[in-house]
């Protein structure tokens, strides 16, 4: 179980972490987003920002979903770790 929490966990950090470069590559406005290996970039990261689009609209043509997007999935990493290392104390 711990493996698994810990595995999660891992994941959700650097998941996070692509969509922080997506974010920050969106300030660029010469990246072609058709071509690798922005194209794979925007594949993975955009369903789940859309996700948040959906209910906060940009506002003034600035884009507030992934600030959102972040915290959701900072406070479900925490989460993990926090179950991670409860079970590994316990010995499951």
């Amino acid at each position: 179980m711990n493996l698994l929490f810990t595995t999660l966990s891992t994941f959700i950090s650097l998941y996070s972490l692509l969509l922080f470069i997506r974010i920050l590559l969106t300030w660029f406005p010469n990246v072609d987003w058709y071509n690798q290996p922005f194209a794979a970039l925007s594949q993975v990261t955009d369903p789940y920002l859309n996700i948040f689009r959906s209910f906060i609209p940009p506002l003034g043509g600035i884009d507030l979903s992934p600030i959102l997007a972040i915290f959701v999935l900072q406070i479900l990493g925490n989460v993990l770790g926090t179950l991670a290392s409860g079970f590994a104390g316990v010995g499951f």
